[in-house]
């Protein structure tokens, strides 16, 4: 680790507060640079704010609340940020896939456990996650980044790359010849918000059956802005400071510093960057491609919801969209602009796990859909008929709504353009070369400027890698700089 003698002004200075802004600026002051984060927000956290949305006492979360790759990231989880805090509570399931005979199949940290429940396809689902969860580590050290040339664990390279690189809907189908094994394959793969017939959809269905079985899918407990409070904590200790409130309009604006760096988007850096990036890289930011939106959803509930299948009420995220059939045509439909018969639907429900997030016999939950991107339109009523239809009487449990639509969630969070809650398309051309193609995506051609948001390898998700990728990346180029 290299240290930097200390500077008379800011050695850098961080323009954003989500978890990629937090992680790059610890990583900054653990290597001795005087660091200062600056959020336009009134809180910090970015996707790791919670409120009452509802009602009073009612603890959401408006963005992310299941964080596998946290507890999972080869960063953050060297950070100690149980001293501040910080505790993941963890369900039986971390998936419930519900079918339309009152089924349910589910995912739990045993891989023997949740094979047994695909009947003929149980040796199919061993053969193919087996592998890949005992590679978790490598395969994530390789791929949570910058494209990995040459990858350090080759075995387990080569055990991953050639199936992700499939599509998901065709993996689904080479690897189970059930209904309801394909079904759970397509539901994890549609986290992807890609169509599932698009090449390297398979390996987000793969990285969360992964996940679901070396740690499990936690929450915070208390809410995810507990794990907001660890990181900016721990900065703090490190001698950082944060200031909310901060709306930076022009890089000119900016205190003076070594170092800047932007958890944002492109479309706000060109916003902020006015003439000062040379045409060719304004250009190259310009085609960024963004991805569909979400319609999001909070409830305020008097009871659990009333799931047919038992088994459900033991998962933490529950999936919704019956047959994998029927999530191909929604996932297609939305990226085609159409609106979905029947979305996709993602629930999550907390309060079964950590009841703090609700008056003492209440509960919350939310849900999303993809929607096309920069969708005005309200889904409130085509996601409750889904969860209708897997757990009659859901509507009659509901005190409270409050919904996000997808040009809603831009105006929370500006980094979600067009409500695409992965900060741009995760195709497979624009996964490890966003925003630019560059062997190092991180930085800018402005001197001292590197880019440290989801909108850099590798991509959406609560890991903050790309943060880390960049601040090492910084720090190279002011250890270049302090020998010249």
């Amino acid at each position: 680790m290299t240290r930097f003698p200390p500077h008379k002004a800011l050695d850098a200075v961080i323009v954003g507060s989500g978890p990629n802004g937090l992680a790059a600026a610890v990583h900054l002051a653990q290597n001795g640079l005087k660091v200062l984060v600056l959020e336009a927000a009134a809180e910090m956290g970015g996707g790791l704010r919670s409120a009452q949305l509802t009602l009073p006492g009612f603890i959401h979360d408006p963005c992310a609340t299941v964080h596998a790759l946290a507890v999972n990231s080869p960063f953050q989880s060297t950070l100690p940020l149980s001293d501040y805090g910080l505790r993941w509570l963890y369900a039986p399931y971390s998936v419930a896939h519900p079918l339309d005979d009152g089924r349910a199949v589910t995912v739990s940290r045993s891989i023997e456990e949740t094979a047994a429940e695909l009947g003929s396809d149980a040796a199919a689902y061993h053969r193919l996650i087996f592998p890949l969860a005992r590679s978790a580590r490598q395969i994530l050290t390789d791929f949570l980044g910058p494209l990995p040339l040459p990858p350090r664990h080759w075995g387990a390279a080569l055990r991953f790359a050639p199936l992700a690189l499939l599509p998901a809907e065709r993996l689904a189908k080479l690897a189970f010849r059930t209904p309801p094994a394909r079904a759970l394959f397509g539901g994890m793969a549609a986290h992807a918000i890609l169509p599932l017939h698009f090449a390297g959809t398979a390996a987000f269905g793969l990285v969360l059956h992964m996940l679901a079985h070396t740690s499990g899918f936690p929450l915070a407990e208390g809410g995810s802005a507990q794990l907001a409070h660890a990181l900016s904590e721990h900065l703090r200790h490190l001698g950082g400071e944060i200031r909310t409130g901060w709306q930076v309009n022009a890089l000119d604006e900016l205190p003076p510093a070594r170092l800047t760096l932007l958890d944002l988007t492109p479309r706000e850096v060109l916003r902020i960057s006015g003439g000062r990036l040379p045409d060719h890289y304004r250009r190259s930011l310009s085609r960024y491609r963004y991805g569909p939106g979400v319609f999001k959803v909070d409830w305020a509930l008097d009871a659990p919801i009333p799931w047919k299948a038992e088994n459900v009420r033991r998962a933490l995220t529950v999936h919704l969209g019956g047959t994998l059939e029927e999530i191909c045509q929604a996932e297609r439909a939305v990226w085609q602009g159409k609106n979905p018969a029947t979305p996709f639907v993602i629930l999550v429900q907390p309060t079964l796990f950590d009841p703090r997030r609700a008056p003492t016999g209440k509960h919350i939950a939310w849900a999303y859909c993809h929607v096309p991107h920069a969708s005005p339109q309200d889904y409130l009523t085509a996601i409750e008929d889904q969860i209708e239809r897997f757990a009659p009487g859901f509507r009659q449990r509901i005190l409270a709504r409050h919904t996000f639509s997808a040009l809603q969630m831009q105006a929370y969070n500006p980094n979600y353009v067009g409500g695409d809650i992965n900060s741009g398309a995760q195709t497979l051309t624009q996964l490890f070369t966003r925003p630019v193609f560059s062997l190092n995506p991180y930085r800018t051609p402005l001197r001292g400027v590197f880019l440290c948001s989801a909108s850099t390898p590798p991509g959406g998700g609560v890991h903050g890698m790309a943060g880390y990728h960049a601040a090492r990346a910084a720090l190279k180029e002011l250890a270049a700089r302090t020998r010249g």
